[in-house]
């Protein structure tokens, strides 16, 4: 999940991926510049927070935590 140390719905969207037991990896796009020109590469230039990356290299832009199960769910049936 790529984040800013001051984005609230990033926080809001880790803890509840963790209320269901969904764990995450952060990425600071401010401490790591590749990662800030790959959010912006997806976002359509812009360093929108929360992103995320899948497995497959999909991503999604700043969703629910329903979403995020949901398309981990499609992803455990595709593998």
């Amino acid at each position: 999940m790529y984040t800013t140390t001051w984005c609230g719905f990033c926080r809001n969207l880790k803890r509840q991926l963790g209320k269901v037991g969904v764990e995450v990896i952060e990425v600071d796009i401010e401490r790591d510049p590749e990662a800030a020109k790959f959010v912006e590469s997806v976002n359509g230039g812009n360093q929108t927070v929360p992103t995320l990356l899948f497995p497959d290299g999909s991503t999604m832009c700043n969703p629910s935590a329903a979403q995020v199960q949901k398309r981990l769910a499609e992803l455990a049936q595709v593998g």
